[in-house]
C-alpha cells in the first residue's frame, strides 16, 4: 500500500442538481431537493416527501449504453460515472482498460424494476413477468454499466452495505489503487426511490413527514432520497501525467460492525470506526477541520453519532453538518455524496448547511451542525461518515491535495 490516491472526478446526480457545478451550488445555498413523490402511488401514505431526481434524462449524458436496456438506478450509476471521468478530464479509450474498473455501492439495487416484477407477479402470476425487466433486475448490472459506458475491463463490483455503501467502495477502490492492482477506479453509489423501501422507512419509525432536521431539537426523521455520486480515483503519477487537476486526496477509510442490533446504532461501533479510520490515514483528531456526518434526522442515529464524535474528538470537535436535509436519504449513494461534499469543502472553502434547523437539540451540544446557511472555512481534512442498518459503519478521510 505505498502509492497515494487522489480524486480527479466528481459526478453527482441529485435531487439538488445534476453535475458539480449544480451541486456545488446548491449546497452553497443550502436548497431543498424535497417534493411530494411522484414515482409512485402514495394512496394510504401519510408522509409522501422524499428527494426524487426530477427531470432525469440519461440519454442527454451516456455516450455508449441505450437507456431502454437499463434500470433507473443503473442508469443513475452510469451518469454519475460518465460526469466523473468528464470532470476529471480522461478520455476511456486512452486508458489501458484492464487498468480500470468501478466498485458501486447501493442498498436495494435495482430497486423499481424489483417492484415492477413483484407486481406483475402477484397480478398475473410467474409466467407473466416481462424478460427485458428480468434482464434488468440482477445488481451486478449496477457497476457493470459504468464499465460498459466506459469501456473498462477491470475489476467490476456492486457493493450492497445499506446506507455506507459509497463509502465502503471509496475504501475498495483506494485499496486497489494503493495496492497496485489497477490504475483507474470509479467508486461511488447509486439508488432509486421505491414504494417498499418508502413504507419500510415509515413503518419502522424512521420517516419525517415534511423535512428531514439532522441536529434540531424536534427532529422526526429522514426522508427517502435517490440519485448516482461518482469519484474517478488514479494515482498523482497518472494524473499529473495527462495534466489534470487533482481535487483532493483519499488519506485513508475505516470499517467496523458491530452487529449488535438491526437498526439501533452503537456509539461505540461509531467511535472503533472512526480511530480505524484515523489509524489508517495516519492522522489524528485534531487534525480534522470538518465532519459530513451521516446525519440522517433520526432521533437515534443524530445522538448515537454525536455521542461517539464526543468520545473520539473530546470536547471541542469540529463543525459537523448533514447534506441529507437537502437531498434527503440517497441510500446507497449517500456517502458519496458525502465524499463529493467533502472534497467541495476542500477546495472551495465552504462548510455546507444543515438546512431546517430552527432549534439546535441542547442533548448535542458541543457539536456545531452550521445551523442554516454554509460558511466559509479553510480545511485541510475533512472525514465522510457514514453508518448503516445492522452495524456496517464505513468512515473515509480525504485531505487537500498537495
Amino acid at each position: 500500500m505505498d502509492r497515494r490516491v487522489v480524486i480527479t472526478g466528481l459526478g453527482p446526480v441529485s435531487s439538488i442538481g445534476t453535475g458539480i457545478a449544480a451541486f456545488g451550488a446548491s449546497l452553497r445555498v443550502g436548497r431543498s431537493g424535497i417534493s411530494p413523490v411522484t414515482s409512485f402511488d402514495t394512496t394510504g401514505f401519510p408522509y409522501v416527501m422524499a428527494g426524487e431526481v426530477r427531470d432525469f434524462v440519461p440519454g442527454a449524458v451516456l455516450r455508449v449504453l441505450d437507456p431502454r436496456e437499463w434500470g433507473r438506478t443503473s442508469l443513475f450509476a452510469a451518469v454519475a460515472a460518465r460526469l466523473a471521468v468528464e470532470d476529471a478530464g480522461l478520455d476511456p479509450a486512452t486508458v489501458p482498460p484492464e487498468r480500470a474498473g468501478c466498485v458501486i455501492g447501493t442498498t436495494s439495487g435495482e430497486s423499481r424494476v424489483l417492484q415492477g416484477l413483484t407486481e406483475q407477479w402477484v397480478a398475473e402470476g410467474m409466467p407473466a413477468l416481462s424478460p427485458e425487466d428480468v434482464r434488468q433486475c440482477p445488481p451486478s448490472r449496477i457497476a457493470a454499466a459504468v464499465s460498459c459506458e466506459l469501456g473498462f475491463t477491470g475489476e467490476a463490483m456492486t457493493l450492497s452495505a445499506a446506507c455506507a455503501a459509497s463509502n465502503y467502495a471509496i475504501g475498495y477502490a483506494y485499496d486497489l489503487i494503493a495496492s497496485g492492482e489497477t490504475d483507474y477506479m470509479v467508486a461511488g453509489g447509486a439508488d432509486s426511490t421505491v414504494r417498499w423501501a418508502h413504507a419500510g422507512f415509515y413503518r419502522v419509525g424512521a420517516l419525517a413527514e415534511h423535512a428531514c432536521a439532522p441536529f434540531d431539537r424536534n427532529r422526526s426523521g429522514t426522508l427517502t432520497g435517490e440519485g448516482g455520486s461518482a469519484l474517478l480515483l488514479e494515482t498523482p503519477e497518472t494524473a499529473r501525467a495527462r495534466g489534470a487537476r487533482i481535487h483532493a486526496e483519499v488519506l485513508g477509510y475505516g470499517l467496523s460492525c458491530d452487529a449488535g442490533h438491526p437498526v439501533a446504532p452503537d456509539p461505540a461501533g461509531i467511535a472503533d470506526c472512526m480511530r480505524r479510520a484515523h489509524r489508517n490515514a495516519g492522522i489524528t483528531p485534531a487534525d480534522v477541520g470538518y465532519i459530513c456526518a451521516h446525519g440522517t434526522g433520526t432521533p437515534a442515529n443524530d445522538l448515537a453519532e454525536v455521542t461517539a464524535v464526543r468520545e473520539v474528538f473530546g470536547a471541542s470537535p469540529p463543525p459537523m453538518s448533514s447534506i441529507k436535509s437537502m437531498l434527503g436519504h440517497t441510500m446507497g449513494a449517500a456517502s458519496g455524496f458525502g465524499a463529493i461534499a467533502a472534497v467541495l469543502v476542500l477546495t472551495q472553502g465552504f462548510l455546507p448547511p444543515t438546512i431546517n434547523v430552527t432549534e439546535p437539540d441542547p442533548a448535542l451540544v458541543p457539536v456545531d451542525p452550521v445551523p442554516g446557511r454554509a460558511r466559509p472555512a479553510d480545511v485541510r481534512v475533512v472525514q465522510n461518515n457514514g453508518f448503516a442498518f445492522g452495524g456496517n459503519n464505513a468512515i473515509t478521510l480525504f485531505g487537500r491535495a498537495t
